[in-house]
């Protein structure tokens, strides 16, 4: 068994995907990389045939009809040997020193007393145009270098969570919980680190700046004026985490501090679809962002009640076009407050 599955889906990846595979060849026989082509019209699945002829023991090519990130990372865990996962985009990388270290680490506490859920690490804002990059860290919440649990985290602030960049799941824990991303949908990075939280026990931090996240490509789902064209997918997301929440009560309330965190989490989540609702401006727009507070009102009152009178809720909701622009020059000073991007 390998130690570690890494998951590249790639569309049309072509351009890039050289640099993301040779990052993650450096580990050696221990790791399995599956490149999952989903679909791709270009040049993409023979660069994934090519790395897969030249090191037949590390990499395997997975060709698939085009079904969205989603589907790549399903497939991605469908067919991962490791004993944990991780997914590393197409245009993203790993600095090698830090690569080390995580995979020492999985060594390490592979076949321990205490059985590794989820492994976190730091991430890097690769920003083009940028000369200084951001690093997200978690050493404020989360114990160093120890096996902990859900009662060891001391304090993520609001708009601080653990992103996909972060994380590497134990693989069976993945496939027990049957975790299935939505096909043809954007931004699943979210359920994906969020709907197996309630099985994870035992987590270790590893404060390393592992994972780079390079932003600044065109055309890239992250740009704001693409999540706007692209916003019944955020809504879409956004409803799951909702229902997801309502329909996982029993699971979600047998710990404090997760039942706190998954409630952030949805929270920013809701925060991000309003503004680019508001942001977005057409009356469309506008009864969009009223069906998707009426939608968590129905589904559950009380989870509503909390997320509508909270601080971000009462910001999104101000009434009027005059209320509107206070809403986005309260969600950037929230932005710059509490420090999320």
């Amino acid at each position: 068994m390998k130690l570690l599955t890494i998951a590249i889906p790639c569309y049309n990846s072509e351009g890039y995907m050289r640099k993301c595979v040779e990052s993650l060849l450096t580990g050696g026989e221990d790791v399995e990389i599956i490149i999952v082509d989903d679909g791709s019209k270009d040049g993409t699945a023979v660069i994934a045939d090519e790395y897969a002829e030249k090191y037949p023991s590390i990499v395997r090519a997975v060709h698939k009809e085009n079904g969205g990130h989603g589907s790549a990372v399903n497939t991605g865990i469908e067919n991962a040997t490791g004993l944990f996962f991780k997914v590393v985009d197409s245009d993203d990388w790993v600095k090698e020193s830090d690569y080390m270290q995580v995979l020492d680490t999985l060594r390490n506490l592979a076949g321990g007393e205490k059985v590794l859920d989820m492994l976190i690490s730091n991430f890097v804002y690769e920003k083009e145009g940028e000369k200084r990059n951001r690093v997200m860290r978690y050493h404020y919440a989360l114990p160093r270098d120890e096996m902990f649990s859900w009662n060891d985290v001391r304090y993520f602030r609001k708009g601080q969570y653990i992103l996909m960049h972060s994380v590497i799941f134990r693989t069976k824990l993945l496939k027990d919980c049957g975790l299935k991303l939505p096909e043809h949908t954007f931004y699943v990075d979210n359920l994906y680190v969020f709907e197996p939280l309630p099985f994870v026990k035992n987590m270790y931090y590893l404060d390393v700046n592992f994972y780079r996240y390079y932003i600044g490509r065109e055309g890239q789902s992250v740009n704001e004026t693409i999540m706007i064209s692209r916003i019944d997918q955020q809504i879409k997301v956004n409803k799951i985490m909702v229902d997801y929440m309502a329909e996982n009560k029993a699971k979600i309330k047998a710990n404090r501090k997760m039942r706190k965190y998954m409630f952030n989490y949805l929270e920013i989540i809701t925060t991000i679809s309003s503004i680019l609702l508001i942001r977005g401006g057409s009356e469309e727009h506008l009864t969009k962002k009223k069906e998707l507070w009426d939608y968590i009102k129905q589904k559950d009152r009380m989870l509503y009640t909390r997320l509508r009178y909270g601080i971000l809720g009462n910001s999104m909701n101000l009434p009027g076009k005059g209320g509107r622009k206070i809403s986005v020059e309260g969600y950037r000073i929230c932005q710059r407050f509490f420090k999320f991007n």
